[in-house]
């Protein structure tokens, strides 16, 4: 059935992230990709096939000095969207999510969207580091992959 895949992804965000259950984590609705897209149009990307989405990935271009008061704890991730302006250059990249349905997994669909967000983003602004808050091995390794590929240092909430 055509669009089945949909319900299966925010299922899977409901279960991987839990964000219902943790106020500080940033729940995606309508006003928050308004905010994101205003950053830049490759901070939200989507691959699809004839039966909906299959992989979601959300970054979010910011500041060193926004990223290391995350790192540190003196900011929520809600936060880090809130004092993120699109008015001045972005130096660090968040690897807010990545999600894919199981059957989509290990096949460098993530990777490759990733990486062209990136890049994307990359041509007007000197991005010099890179961040996560893994929430599962293969989000980590994920993050590990791109700061190799762009040599960008990563740096992971614990």
């Amino acid at each position: 059935m055509p669009g089945n895949n949909f319900e299966r992804m925010l299922q899977l965000v409901d279960e991987v992230f839990s964000v219902r259950n943790d106020p500080s984590q940033l729940e995606v609705n309508e006003e928050v990709m308004e905010k994101l897209k205003s950053l830049h149009p490759s901070t939200l990307s989507e691959y699809s096939d004839e039966n909906g989405p299959a992989v979601w990935i959300l970054l979010i271009p910011t500041t060193l000095e926004v990223m290391h008061k995350f790192l540190k704890g003196d900011i929520t991730e809600k936060q880090i969207l809130e004092l993120t302006s699109a008015k001045i250059p972005f130096t660090s990249l968040y690897l807010c999510s990545a999600i894919a349905l199981p059957e989509y997994r290990k096949k460098g669909i993530a990777k490759r969207i990733t990486t062209e967000a990136i890049e994307s983003i990359m041509k007007n602004n000197p991005i010099k580091a890179f961040f996560v808050w893994p929430f599962s091995n293969e989000g980590e390794g994920l993050s590990e992959l791109i700061a190799a590929k762009y040599k960008l240092p990563l740096h992971k909430k614990k």
